[in-house]
Order: structure tokens, then sequence, then C-alpha cells
């Protein structure tokens, strides 16, 4: 192969080598691509005036009105950890859950499905959950394997369940609707909770000793008390929830409209939560022990004017917390699109093209090889690479894909999309760089050892792949809701 015909491969080689070198992502993509562009300047393969298309593809990211659902989502991700809500729906699921085998690792299940179902930011959720029930669970007696798996399998549910950030950035990137992603992630994602929920149940039936019950004497005394932590801590998240996708579902606004309103939800929620319960008078569903005192130390009882002020303590923080993810993943965009660019420019299209024709690998092999290489990705690198690298490569592959009567040919880029999905929820969870394991490593109680983080991630890695054989062999767990509310 001539060396003008390798520069696509040799920016992959280039990509792989300094993804390792610790230096931000970002940097490290725009660089490359800036790199190449002048490299086949001078193998006369790439001229200086495309350099000038560079910055309309950059502002056009600005410009995308789907992206700009993700700084909304994570906004409201943000308000519900910080405002004490999370910690409250944790609470009221125990309590709820505490006859059934596992109780404590189904309200974890449960909370991670709820709070997925209102944001995409996984980093948060896992620190969130992991400072919220994994020192109940130790002092509960629960298997530090088991606990760790729960939480963090969970605590990655948001990169499927929509509103999802990922799928917004997968539609983008595939030019398809985010709506329809949306709809045809949802059962893959309550498919992957729900094989959680059998296996938990299933474990702690066989090996009770791995999760012991909640006493009796925790939680509320009466019917009334137990009403009102429903009341307070359940129905509200719910509520959110249904504005959110159910505006979505029933037509009533788009994605990004539907960000909006989970956005103005949770600060409403926050408000409520911080400043109207307390100045009424409302009390706390307390519990034993002192493991959410880390969260917030923030006391009640200085009058409506402290209950404000602490208000706006949290909203600044969550206002400084999103902006910081926000620059973080825009950031990502704008070096991944400088990197794609150049290497279509240099021809990088034709030589993935002709590689897959040259393997003769058909639709079916080609599907598979993808998946083992976004799978394999995960051991190392982290879903916005891998999607912002694979997807704009392989998007030309994927659209001429022909599995037959299996999928119907315009609904195969949808399919490979939640596939690609329930694929890169694995990647925060596979050694030796799986970013939810150090999450949960660095505000773990210290008795926690790395190796029970990593035997404890075994089964539901396992889980994620049954769930993603189950979408391969029966589509229609993806595309049968489209189907339906959609046309």
């Amino acid at each position: 192969m001539p060396l003008t015909d390798a520069l696509p491969l040799l920016m992959f080689a280039a990509l792989a080598t300094l993804l390792f070198s610790g230096y931000p992502v970002a940097f490290v993509l725009g660089g490359i691509g800036l790199a190449f562009g002048f490299l086949g300047m001078a193998f006369d393969q790439f001229a200086f005036v495309q350099f000038r298309a560079m910055p309309s593809r950059v502002f056009g990211i600005e410009e995308n009105l789907i992206l700009t659902a993700i700084p909304m989502f994570i906004f409201m991700g943000t308000m519900l950890e910080r405002s004490g809500i999370a910690r409250d729906l944790l609470n009221c699921l125990q309590v709820l859950l505490r006859r059934v085998p596992g109780g404590l690792a189904l309200a974890v299940t449960i909370m991670g499905t709820i709070l997925a179902a209102t944001t995409g930011i996984i980093g948060a959720s896992v620190v969130m959950m992991s400072l919220l029930a994994l020192p109940i669970m130790i002092e509960r007696k629960y298997s530090h394997q088991l606990a760790t798996g729960t939480i963090a399998a969970s605590g990655t549910l948001g990169i499927l369940i929509p509103p999802s950030i990922m799928l917004v950035i997968m539609a983008d990137l595939l030019e398809r609707s985010v709506g329809n992603l949306f709809v045809a992630a949802i059962f893959p994602g309550f498919l992957l909770s729900g094989l959680y929920v059998v296996y938990i149940v299933v474990l702690c039936s066989l090996k009770p000793r791995l999760a012991p019950p909640l006493p009796a004497h925790i939680g509320p005394g009466s019917g009334a008390e137990l009403f009102l932590m429903i009341l307070r801590s359940f129905v509200p998240p719910v509520i959110l929830i249904v504005l959110v996708l159910g505006s979505i579902l029933g037509g009533f606004a788009t994605p990004t409209e539907a960000a909006g309103v989970g956005a103005a939800g949770a600060l409403l929620l926050g408000f409520v939560n911080l400043v109207v319960l307390p100045v009424l008078g409302v009390p706390e569903m307390h519990f034993s022990g002192e493991a959410h005192a880390e969260l917030d130390d923030h006391s009640v009882g200085g009058g409506a004017f402290s209950e404000v002020r602490h208000f706006g303590h949290v909203l600044a923080d969550v206002v400084l917390r999103t902006g910081l993810t926000n620059a973080m993943l825009f950031g990502i965009f704008v070096g991944a699109t400088l990197f794609s660019y150049v290497f279509r420019a240099l021809g990088g299209d034709g030589v993935v093209v002709d590689l897959v024709n040259a393997s003769g690998l058909g639709s079916w092999g080609l599907l598979i090889l993808i998946l083992g290489i976004v799978f394999f990705l995960g051991f190392f690198f982290d879903w916005i690479e891998i999607t912002l690298i694979v997807l704009p490569v392989f998007t030309p592959i994927i659209q001429l894909m022909d599995f037959g009567s299996h999928v119907e040919r315009f609904e195969v880029v949808y399919w490979f999309a939640i596939l690609m999905a329930v694929n890169l929820q694995t990647s925060f969870l596979t050694p030796p760089f799986g970013f939810a394991l150090f999450y949960m490593k660095a505000v773990a109680p210290k008795e926690v050892k790395i190796e029970e983080i990593y035997l404890g991630i075994i089964p539901f890695v396992l889980l994620q792949l049954l769930g993603l054989a189950a979408v391969i062999v029966f589509p229609e767990i993806a595309l049968w809701l489209p189907r339906v509310l959609l046309n």
C-alpha cells in the first residue's frame, strides 16, 4: 500500500499511541488532525485551503440545536444530586423493598434506573450512589462484591436509558432523529435493569448471607409516615421522568425542549426540597448512621433567608459543575471534528470500505467485528472517545449493511446505534480503565479493596453481554416501540 493511501491508517496508529500519553483527549484528537493535515499537504493529499473549512465545522457544532440538550440534561442530573432528592429516593426504596431478598441492592438498582431516566451523567450517578449506598450496604453486612457491582452497573444505566447524552451525540453523528433513538433505547435499557434485578433476587435467595435484610426498626414508624416518605421522596422524581420522557413519547416536545423541561423541573424540585419544605417545617426522613453526612453539611433551622441562601450556594455549585462538564464534552467534540474532517479528506472512508470489502466479511461478520472492536476499546477508553472515533469511520459501512428479513434496511442504523449503546455501557466497568470503578474507588470506604470492585463487576458485565446478545437476536426489543409510537 502506498504511503499516501496509508495516511488514514497512520492517523489511527498515532491516535492509539497518544491517547495513552495522558494528554487531554480533545487536544490529542485536534492535534493529530492538524498534524496530518500538514503531512497530507506534503504528499499532495490535502490542500492548505481546506483548513479554511475547519472553523465553519467547529462553529457548526455550536449551531447544532440537538446538542443544546446536553448542558440542560447535565444541569438536571447535577441538581438532583446536590439537592438531596436522590438521597431521599434511596431511603424510600430500601424501605419499600425491605421484605425482598437483597432489598437494598434492588433499591440501588431501581434508583439507578430512575436516575438514568432523568439524566445521563455517569460519573455523578456512580459517585453519588457510592457515597449514599455503599456505606449503608457495608453497615448492613452486604458482600462487598455484590454491593460494588450493583452500584457500578446500575450507575451506568444512564448511558443507555433516555434521556441519554450519548444517544444525543450518536444521533448527531449518524444524522438520525434523537427522538427515534430515545424510543428505541427504552426497552433495551429496562431489559438490562431487569436482568440485574433477576440476578440479585436469585443470588440473594440462594445465599441470604450476602445481603442481610433491613432491620425492622429502620424507617417510618407508621403508615402515615410511610405515605409521607413516598409522597416526598418517590413521587417527585417519577413526575420528572413522566414530564421528560412523556413529552417526547407523546410528541408534545422535541428532546431539546424536553431537556429544558427537565432542567426547569429539577430546579423546581431542588427549591422545594431545600427551601419550601424546611420553611414549612416538614421533617426529613432520618435513617440510622451518618452515611449521608458528607453529602451535605447544611443544618436546617436558620429561617427562610438561611434556606434561600443555602439554595443559592447549591445552585452556584450546580452551575459550575455543569459548565465544567459541558466544556469537557464540547472540547472533545471540537477535537473529534477536526480529526474526522482530515481523516475523510485523506480518503479514510475509502480505505475503510476497501479493507472491509477485501476481508470478505458479510454484514453479520462486520457487525460482530465492529462490536468486538468497541468492546475491546472499552477496556482502555471512555465512551466519548470511542463514539466520536468509531462512528464517523464506520458510518458509511453501517449504512450499507443488509440483514435481509432480520432487520429492515431503513432500521439498521437505529438498531446498530442501540447495539453500540449497550456495548459501550461495558466500557465503564471493564478494567483496567473502567471509569465507574475509578469513580467508586475514589469515594469508597477504606475497607473496600479494588480487587473486590473488579470481581464484583464481572457478573454484571456478563449480564450486559447477555442483554447485547438478546438485542442482536431479537431486534424487536429495540425496534418495536418506535414502530408503534412513531409510525
